[in-house]
């Protein structure tokens, strides 16, 4: 009879804390998306876990960013190809021993192998049955022994993570799994446990983890509060300022490479289209080095403005971006930070000694002192000398130079963690005395309890790092109890880690969210904290959340700390603390005229993103999303509205249709129909629809009222007519009647001058006959005074000819509709 298959989710060797009792299992860290699988005969098998006989003993393929302290929304760089080994396993290098230009994502797994009931061959099925036998024995055996509570999955990833970067190492998979894996099908991964939303767990899982005992705790609060509250890296009020501060900009190695190629126009600023690095012109690494540079000084001015912004709302502790200084531990495009930072890091150490706050690192979770392999010891010395560096040229007073410590993790296990351990010790001895005065220990969720680190913190004169939320998940539980009451019974231990190398010490607080059951759920930190651990009154308590400063300020509120009354509610989608809305004003005022409206003022530099003067800077939960404008909204119409919209579209059309319809029959009739248009079209009228019979009454008013224009402007038109008529004859007999007067002497005749002309209209024009006689009269009644001279032959030649023009220009066609008002009559 088979054996019921368990989780082998944990790591046998870490549950028995590599005493021996049960056989040390290969384990290795891996990439988020690496799959590995092994059968149960290397499993137990010493030459596999010796990386000079197998190359799948390795240390975290995705070595290229060197922050644990990622920000949000930044992933990790994925690690290079895979290579095929003779053994037939794929392995990858890190990141920082070849970096490679562009790396492209693996493909995502396509989903779990085989289901349970899948046949497979007779030999196969017992090989598994066997296997499985064996895993599950170990399993238990390491579980009784040492009462740690006992992980069972499917080859599933187990996450070891530090303030807001984590390390995923991968347990062993259960030989049956990888027996499927090898001859079926690839198995699906674990999701990430720190991803949105809440995952979805094994029923078997969740039963083992609700059968734990529950935690005992301690109702002791450090209260008054004397001590300094802190987080790590990200300031979310000031990441979201216009504009941005933050200390983690960072690039790719392949932006480094292009900017070595001058701008298409060096005299201009870059520009992402506009004026980009020109690959056709020769690279020079002088200019990649400056760009880099660049990037580098920016993050580090941002300190500044972080540090007097956490003094303002009273956060005295913060923990540096390992990313201010993008791959400055990189094997080959690594660099020192002198001189170039050297100005701005002292500058940045002066504001944080004058207002006595402290600052701590936290070097990558793949720098690893315990690692088999020589090349992830190369590179986590150069990584912890680059913190080191980084650190001591803030230059900072010898106090709190000493408090500013680099935080490590013991990392995975390999071949055990008494072998581990060792070389750990044999690595940690290699380090610079520097490193070593700042280089503390912090327990994890993942293999290190506080009782394998505080003994060996002990020995190398190391300070310890309580983290109370790795603690709940991870303990031993022959000597512990999950929660914060037992654990107090080690602080005088923990204490004197700290006072024989006279550093102030310092704890880690955060909390599963609510939901979380199982231990892979626990690991995903809650956004902000509800209390606070029974610690020291005046402890340095590290709080890490994804919140960052709002987790601060949530314990402030909760529990009337110091400073709590410095900040208020953010206004939703609206910052008084930027000159985006005054410079809006001000572009604005000049469009108007208006000299009474005061000129909108400009905020100084120093105050901008600093939370205006009623301290706005603290979004309640779940509303990070009011610190930036609101997004415009595209309204979905109801599916209701819609349809009455259609319903009346279609009614519109079916009214033109039928006037379309009576139009064309009355055009027939017109044209010598039998007439019978107008009878159907009054029949139909019965059965016309409101918007027909509506549309049938406006065309009609329109109909009459062209016409009642079109009569209108004829009779206009005659009377017109007459009346010129009439004054055409009057004129007429006057002339003849001053034809016998005498005329003057030449030389006492005015000037004739030519009479202004009206514009000309589209009215019939008249006769030649009429014309030459119009003008005739026109010049003589010019002045009915007794000094009008006869109009000599020339004045009447040209005046001939403008009656000739104004005669072409009345026969123009008008384009004049019919009814338009607008077209004067002359």
């Amino acid at each position: 009879m088979a054996a019921t298959k368990r989780k082998a989710s944990a790591q046998p060797g870490a549950l028995v804390n590599g005493d021996g009792d049960a056989p040390p299992l290969k384990r290795r860290a891996s990439s988020r998306k690496a799959s590995t699988a092994a059968t149960a005969a290397a499993a137990t098998t010493p030459a596999t876990v010796n990386p000079d006989v197998n190359g799948e003993i390795m240390d975290a393929p995705n070595a290229k960013e060197a922050s644990p302290d990622e920000t949000v929304g930044h992933a990790l760089v994925v690690g290079p190809p895979a290579v095929k080994q003779e053994n037939g396993v794929a392995r990858s290098e890190s990141p920082l021993s070849d970096a490679p230009a562009v790396v492209e994502a693996p493909k995502p797994k396509k989903g779990r192998a085989q289901a349970k009931g899948k046949k497979v061959a007779n030999g196969a099925v017992k090989d598994v049955q066997e296997a499985e036998e064996v895993v599950s024995a170990v399993v238990d055996a390491a579980a009784n022994a040492k009462g740690a509570p006992v992980k069972r999955g499917r080859g599933k990833k187990i996450k070891q993570e530090d303030e807001g970067g984590e390390v995923e190492a991968e347990a062993p998979a259960k030989p049956a799994a990888a027996l499927k894996a090898k001859n079926n099908a690839d198995t699906d991964n674990a999701a990430d446990p720190e991803a949105e939303g809440d995952e979805e767990a094994d029923p078997e899982e969740v039963q083992e983890a609700l059968k734990r005992p529950p935690p005992v705790n301690s109702d002791y609060l450090p209260l008054p509060w004397k001590g300094r509250l802190g987080y790590a890296c990200l300031n979310t009020y000031l990441r979201s300022s216009n504009p941005p501060v933050f200390s983690s900009r960072t690039c790719r190695i392949q932006s480094i490479l292009e900017h070595r190629h001058p701008l298409q126009n060096p005299d201009e600023p870059e520009h992402p289209t506009k004026n980009k690095p020109d690959r056709s012109k020769p690279a020079d690494i002088e200019l990649g080095k400056r760009y880099l540079e660049a990037i580098c000084v920016a993050n580090v001015k941002d300190i500044i403005k972080m540090v007097r912004w956490n003094e303002r709302y009273n956060i005295k502790f913060l923990r540096l971006s390992s990313e201010m200084f993008p791959f400055a531990s990189h094997p080959e495009y690594g660099y020192r930070l002198a001189p170039f930072a050297s100005e701005a890091l002292a500058e940045a150490g002066r504001v944080i000694a004058e207002l006595g706050h402290r600052v701590t690192t936290h070097p990558g979770q793949f720098t690893q002192l315990g690692s088999p392999r020589k090349q992830v010891i190369d590179n986590a010395m150069r990584d912890l000398e680059y913190h080191d560096e980084l650190l001591s040229l803030l230059k900072l007073p010898e106090q709190q130079d000493r408090d500013a410590v680099m935080i490590l993790h013991m990392g995975g296990v390999f071949d055990g963690k008494e072998d581990t351990v060792k070389r750990f010790k044999e690595n940690y001895a290699g380090l610079s005395q520097s490193v070593k005065n700042r280089l503390v220990l912090e327990n994890d969720d993942v293999c290190y309890t506080l009782h394998d680190l505080l003994p060996i913190c002990e020995e190398l004169n190391i300070p310890f790092v309580l983290d109370y939320h790795h603690h709940n998940i991870l303990f031993d539980g022959s000597q512990i109890r999950e929660g914060t009451k037992d654990v107090m019974d080690l602080y005088p231990r923990i204490k004197a880690t700290w006072d024989r190398k006279g550093i102030t010490q310092k704890m880690h607080y955060s909390e599963p969210t609510p939901p979380a059951v199982t231990p892979r759920q626990r690991r995903k930190h809650n956004p902000r904290p509800m209390t606070l651990p029974p610690c020291a009154q005046d402890m340095d308590l590290m709080i890490e959340a994804k919140d960052k400063e709002q987790a601060v300020f949530e314990l402030m509120r909760n529990f009337k700390l110091p400073g709590f009354e410095t900040f208020t509610d953010v206004m939703p989608y609206a910052r008084l603390d930027d000159n985006k809305a005054a410079l809006a004003a001000m572009n604005k005022k000049k469009k108007k005229t208006d000299p009474e409206e005061p000129e909108p003022e400009l905020i100084k530099d120093e105050e901008v993103g600093m939370g205006g003067p009623d301290g706005r800077v603290y979004w309640p939960p779940g509303m990070e999303e009011w610190l930036r404008p609101k997004k415009r909204e595209v309204k979905k119409k109801d599916p209701e509205d819609a349809a009455a919209g259609k319903s009346k579209e279609a009614k519109k059309n079916k009214a033109a249709e039928l006037y379309a319809a009576r139009e064309a029959e009355k055009a027939a009739g017109a044209n010598g129909g039998d007439g019978g248009s107008v009878k159907e079209e009054n029949d139909s009228d019965a059965d016309a629809t409101p918007a027909t019979k509506k549309a049938k009454a406006a065309m009609k008013k329109k109909e009459a009222t062209q016409a009642a224009r079109k009569a209108a402007k004829a009779d206009a038109d005659a009377a017109k007519l007459a009346a010129k008529a009439e004054k055409t004859l009057q004129v007429s007999g006057e002339a003849s009647g001053k034809a016998a007067a005498p005329a003057r002497k030449r030389g006492g005749r005015k000037k004739q001058e030519v009479p202004v002309e009206e514009a000309a209209v589209p009215t019939p024009s008249p006769s030649e006959e009429e014309a030459e006689e119009q003008v005739d009269l026109d010049f003589e009644d010019e002045e009915d005074d007794e000094d009008v001279k006869p109009v000599s032959p020339a004045v009447k030649r040209a005046a001939s000819r403008k009656m000739e023009g104004r005669r072409a220009k009345s026969q123009r066609v008008s384009y004049a509709e019919d009814g338009d008002e607008s077209v004067d009559e002359a």
